[in-house]
């Protein structure tokens, strides 16, 4: 399910949780029917108890005490288990009520884009979906029940109190409304330190997340003290927002609780008084402050309570603005964009999409522009514009921050232009479904990423539609991607499980099974952003002639630092600080002595001298 938290958004956040609460209303209604059953049940109890004092203990009917006893019992059994009948099906509300939710947050991570995560820390997503649901969890299934507990409880007794004894039941009444108010107090001094233990948590969680995938190079540079100082400042300022918490209960749950003390210095005091004087029975004094923990105990655990309440809207906050949270990468739908294209054009665009999805791989950049949606002033690609038909070979070559990535990432739709167009098969990218367009394109990120799975899992893991291929095609897409020998050499081989995020595996072996990984599909564009920079010229030399094997149909896209690995590219480009500098083919760029041929002639000795204007170390593979 999911459940739109911008619906009533001014609303409170049980309003807005009450949506994923419905489908287990029912359970909490039984919940709190067994909980109206024990509530009785306790206040039953010390009239019984009064009962014994004034007949058996009194008045000596010793023939009731049997009977007495019995009903006793038979209460007592009749509370306690309504009361863990209610405590299970409350429990079972609360995680249920979670399970949605966090589905929900899940999903919703899965349709947010790349600028979301490059801006919100990963220690600050896992406290959502762990310590924040498990906060909501925590108010529903005990806080709401303890909150109502308190609630009938104090009514409940306060009245039969009244009815024992109207003038001790006032004398305690006129104490509650000190107590309202020191709750006031500490809920509203409670809000934002909460807010700041959970953000300092967030903090903490993201170095720890950070260092875990970073143990390698910390051991490598002997930063483990450094790393440790950082770490401890995190502890100490979680340590010191939990310590404000604690500051701020030391200074009203004392108070609560000296209240509390107080009802039962006035019952002892003024109950005792009015015994003697025979305005009250012993019995009914007995009665009396057996009711009295049911007013003691909400005075000392309002306190508590009002911290749960303020933790958990706190964790709402949080959730709530990842669920409204939206990616700037829409599925397509008819538009205005400034003139660039109306809502005649999008359609008509749309329809000349082939009927089956399917993908031939022409792309064509029209006069592209992009800048990062943060940073609108700070142009990374500017009036890019070049085609290339399907079953076409593109090279991109440039210095580090050129704009590479990001410009092949436009035709997965990872980005959006600012302005511009980028085109596949002639149809605007922003028109496709993004289902169809990223399951026939296929990237190679330079960031390679493996799963804790089989060898064999990792490269069926690109197989769309979740199929589970042969382990003859799998070795196949193994071979053409050059891994096939390292992997029979495994302990395993295709079985052997890899450990998390390729722990074990060299830098050129997790190359080439991300290389594997994204062809096992058969993508009609395959893009690869310096897949091949780990292994030997003579691996890539393979590689490179196996993907020529391929299907002539499908366009491939390479970033590279070598030229070796561009130079049989039907089209070339040379970008430099966003722009394309340079474009050709290999024997074109060469032949004009620019910034691609000084590139060349540094890598593979060329022997013409170096063109004017270009230092040593210029233009290198380096991006």
């Amino acid at each position: 399910m999911y459940v739109d938290p911008k619906r009533n958004e001014h609303a409170g956040n049980l309003r807005w949780l009450m949506a994923y609460c419905k489908p287990d209303l029912p359970r909490a209604v039984g919940g709190l029917t067994l909980y109206a059953v024990s509530a009785a049940m306790a206040l039953v109890t010390p009239l019984i108890s009064a009962r014994i004092v004034d007949r058996v203990i009194e008045q000596h009917q010793l023939q009731l005490l049997a009977k007495l006893c019995i009903l006793m019992i038979v209460v007592t059994i009749v509370r306690d288990a309504a009361y863990y009948g209610n405590a299970m099906w409350m429990e079972r509300f609360g995680q249920n009520t979670v399970f949605r939710l966090v589905s929900d947050e899940y999903e919703k991570l899965h349709t947010l884009d790349f600028n979301y995560f490059n801006h919100t820390r990963t220690g600050d997503i896992m406290s959502r979906m762990t310590s924040d649901t498990d906060a909501i969890r925590h108010l529903l299934s005990w806080v709401s029940y303890q909150a109502i507990n308190c609630v009938v409880m104090f009514v409940g007794a306060l009245a039969m109190m009244t009815s024992i004894d109207w003038r001790l039941a006032l004398a305690l009444a006129c104490v509650t409304p000190f107590l309202f108010a020191l709750t006031r107090k500490l809920s509203q001094h409670a809000k934002p330190l909460f807010l700041a233990i959970r953000n300092s948590l967030a903090s903490m969680n993201s170095m720890v997340e950070e260092n875990i995938e970073g143990n390698r190079v910390v051991k490598a540079f002997v930063r483990e003290d450094h790393e440790t100082e950082k770490f401890d400042e995190r502890n100490d300022d979680y340590m010191e927002r939990n310590m404000d918490m604690a500051r701020n209960t030391r200074r009203y749950m004392p108070w609560l609780d000296g209240l509390g003390f107080s009802l039962q210095l006035i019952t002892i005091a003024l109950g005792g008084f009015l015994v003697l004087k025979g305005n009250m029975t012993l019995g009914g004094l007995v009665a009396f402050s057996s009711y009295l923990w049911m007013i003691d105990s909400p005075v000392r655990q309002s306190g508590w309570l009002v911290n749960d309440w303020q933790r958990f809207n706190a964790s709402c906050v949080k959730i709530r603005r990842l669920l409204t949270a939206t990616p700037r990468i829409q599925e397509p739908h008819p538009r205005t964009d400034g003139g660039d294209r109306d809502t005649a054009q999008a359609a008509a665009a749309a329809q000349a999409a082939p009927t089956d999805g399917r993908i031939n791989g022409a792309i064509r950049f029209e006069h592209v522009d992009f800048a990062f949606p943060d940073d609108p002033d700070t142009p990374i690609l500017t009036d890019i514009d070049f085609a290339i038909p399907a079953g076409g070979r593109l090279g991109i070559l440039g210095e580090t921050g050129a704009g590479k990535s990001t410009l092949v990432n436009m035709i997965a739709r990872f980005y959006d232009p600012t302005s511009g167009r980028v085109l596949i098969d002639g149809v605007d990218a922003r028109d496709w479904s993004l289902r169809t367009l990223r399951s026939q394109v296929s990237v190679v990120a330079q960031d390679t990423f493996l799963f804790s799975d089989t060898i064999g899992g990792n490269i069926s893991f690109g197989v769309d539609g979740g199929r589970t291929p042969s382990p003859e095609y799998i070795r196949h897409i193994a071979f053409i991607a050059g891994a096939d020998d390292f992997i029979e050499r495994m302990p395993e081989g295709y079985d052997t499980v890899v450990g998390e995020r390729g722990v074990g595996l060299s830098g050129g072996q997790k190359q080439r099974l991300s290389l594997a990984r994204a062809i096992a599909d058969d993508p009609s564009i395959l893009i690869m952003d310096d897949t091949t920079s780990a292994v030997d010229m003579e691996t890539e030399a393979k590689i490179r002639r196996h993907l020529n094997e391929l299907d002539a149909d499908k366009t491939i896209v390479t970033i590279a630092h070598r030229i070796s690995s561009v130079k049989d590219s039907d089209l070339i480009l040379v970008l430099e600080h966003g722009r394309i500098v340079e474009r050709g083919t290999h024997e074109q760029l060469v032949a004009k002595h620019g910034r691609y041929w000084a590139i060349y002639h540094r890598q593979l000795g060329a022997q013409s001298g170096q063109p004017q204007g270009y230092a040593a170390d210029d233009g290198t593979g380096a991006r």
